[in-house]
């Protein structure tokens, strides 16, 4: 396949929400480090897409995700940081009005 396109299969996480995992469909899951695999947890399959440079993703761009898969093996996605109020806001005992 050529450099500006990369067919690409998208894992998440079995141990942490909103975690993804990126690579390469030729090479599967054969150049993701163990010690990575073994903190992930099962990876299991969410989809396969094609990404070109000017695709637009959530939370990447395609060009980085691309750049890291050929350069590691892999692209790892986060989770979003969670906002502070939004921790604050769990944190706070709600009362009943009733």
């Amino acid at each position: 396949m050529s450099g500006d396109k990369l067919i690409c299969e998208i894992y998440k996480s079995s141990r942490k929400d909103e975690l993804y995992l990126y690579v390469d469909k030729r090479h599967g899951l054969s150049d993701v480090p163990e010690a990575l695999l073994e903190h992930f947890g099962t990876p299991l399959p969410v989809t396969t897409m094609l990404l070109t440079a000017g695709k637009r993703l959530a939370r990447a761009e395609a060009s980085d995700v691309m750049t890291q898969i050929a350069e590691k093996g892999f692209y790892l996605q986060m989770p979003p940081a969670k906002e502070p109020y939004l921790l604050d806001l769990y944190r706070t005992p709600t009362q009943s009005r009733y």
